[in-house]
């Protein structure tokens, strides 16, 4: 099974408001880098957008290890939460309230299905080489929907 490496970051300005997300793939040598934006999103829906974005850019099954400065996006998989959110149909609580973002937590799911994905979780913003490049993208991104 091929292996990667990804790194992916989120950005808005304001929450919501314009948002971008960035990510950096690397396997066998190689190097591929990532971006897009949203005129009107969330921090979270950019953190989610580029890891799904990183896994669909990938052509076959791979054995994954993701990096996010995203506790959201990497706790929801390792603190069991998203499984418990998809058995539960994306409601949570006595009140039912549906869980945020569902649509792109079922795209997370659907590529899990695809490749062995390790989610690991790194700090922001304390000189990670890759997670800084993935926030330089995404910030710049973040620009472009702001502008557009």
């Amino acid at each position: 099974m091929n292996k990667v490496i990804i790194y992916t970051d989120g950005a808005c300005s304001g929450n919501p408001g314009p948002g971008g997300w960035g990510a950096v793939l690397l396997a066998g040598g190689a190097r591929k880098e990532l971006g897009g934006w949203e005129k009107h999103t969330t921090n979270n829906r950019m953190e989610l957008m580029a890891a799904i974005k990183a896994l669909e850019a990938l052509r076959f099954s791979c054995e994954v290890e993701l990096y996010s400065d995203s506790s959201y996006l990497v706790d929801a998989h390792n603190k069991g939460w998203l499984q418990s959110w998809a058995k539960k149909g994306f409601v949570r609580g006595k009140e039912k309230t549906p869980v945020p973002n569902t649509d792109l937590w079922q795209r997370l799911l659907q590529l899990e299905q695809l490749h062995h994905i390790r989610w690991n979780k790194v700090s922001g913003h304390a000189g990670v080489e890759e997670n800084e490049r993935c926030d330089e993208i995404a910030v710049q991104q973040s620009r472009l929907a702001a502008e557009g």
